[in-house]
């Protein structure tokens, strides 16, 4: 068993532009180019854009509109507690470059930010270093993909598992920024016992660091403050779709389909991700409970089965599209 399948196992037990799409830089910045893009293969680019906050460069997968002939809007599209770097991400474990190949989006997926909950931690991390992804993603991050892509300012923002947290916390610290939000599988609450301890078996058992570095101590006012649950009120206004499964084996759990090299072993995806899913079933379940209390519209949508895997996380976006586009002033 590698590393990261024994740090995934054992938090389970825990918790229950032509030019520049051409490889032109765009604007400089006193660290060296600001955002740089390179073609890998018809609308799929690397890009790479410089963070102030963070004081390095951030590597992104950038899948560009079908149709560039005029400003087209931009989903940010999150991946899990690996961050993209090991290998789980949305161009390993799907097919999103099919599915896009007709849409009319710029979709910017990062590809760093490993146990981060892309937040803003309040202290350097021996593990994560320096990590300020709210200020980046939300404040450093958007004006530079605008220019660079010429888009139409309009932002939707989409996440899984750790992300899927994250993009409704994101959300809430950055009114006015995203139209659509969407959350797959994501536990949005962070500071009662459940969340926390979830939060926690991210950080400090797979990641193997200290959650206080993050948000400082545990019962600090930080948590509470990043908890989408307790601050669902800035949610109003905004499309959201939400959806968990319940943990039982389902349709992506059938020994005939083929598997990713990236997927974990199917035993594993029924246990742990068994486990992972319907514990934040628990969490989903509340904020839909949540967001009933204060009359706040949302989509939300429980599966009859569904473990913690990409699978259903594929289907989830497909199915969330029509929502998304729609925030996006998309027609299709």
């Amino acid at each position: 068993m590698n590393i990261n399948v024994l740090r995934r196992s054992t938090a389970c037990v825990m918790v229950a532009s032509a030019l520049i799409l051409a490889g032109a830089p765009a604007t400089a910045s006193p660290g060296g180019e600001e955002v740089r893009i390179e073609q890998v293969e018809g609308n799929r680019y690397d890009m790479h854009v410089y963070s102030e906050s963070m004081g390095r460069e951030i590597p992104f997968q950038l899948i560009r509109p079908a149709d560039t002939s005029v400003p087209r809007p931009t989903l940010y599209l999150l991946n899990g507690a690996g961050g993209g770097e090991d290998g789980a991400n949305w161009l390993n474990q799907t097919k999103i470059l099919d599915f896009l190949a007709d849409k009319n989006v710029n979709v910017v997926i990062p590809a760093q930010g490993m146990f981060t909950y892309y937040t803003d931690w309040m202290r350097e991390d021996p593990v994560v270093g320096i990590a300020k992804w709210e200020t980046f993603l939300t404040q450093e991050l958007p004006p530079m993909v605008d220019r660079a892509l010429g888009t139409t300012g309009v932002n939707a923002i989409a996440g899984l598992s750790m992300a899927g947290t994250s993009v409704l916390d994101l959300a809430i610290q950055a009114p006015g920024l995203y139209r659509g939000v969407a959350s797959y599988s994501g536990c949005a609450q962070t500071s009662d016992p459940v969340g926390q301890a979830y939060l926690r078996s991210v950080v400090e058992v797979m990641g193997e660091t200290d959650a206080r570095n993050m948000w400082g101590p545990y019962d600090g006012d930080e948590w509470a403050r990043h908890d989408p649950t307790v601050n669902a009120e800035g949610l109003r206004g905004l499309s959201l779709y939400i959806s968990n499964g319940n943990g039982l084996p389902g349709p992506h759990e059938n020994p005939a389909l083929a598997r990713t090299p990236q997927a974990p072993p199917l035993h594993e995806q029924v246990v742990v991700g068994g486990v992972i899913e319907a514990a934040t079933n628990v969490c989903t379940q509340r904020l839909a409970e949540r967001l009933e209390e204060l009359d706040i519209p949302a989509t939300f949508h429980f599966r009859e089965n569904g473990t913690h895997s990409w699978g259903y996380w594929e289907d989830e976006l497909h199915r969330s599209w029509p929502q998304l586009a729609a925030s996006l002033d998309l027609g299709n």
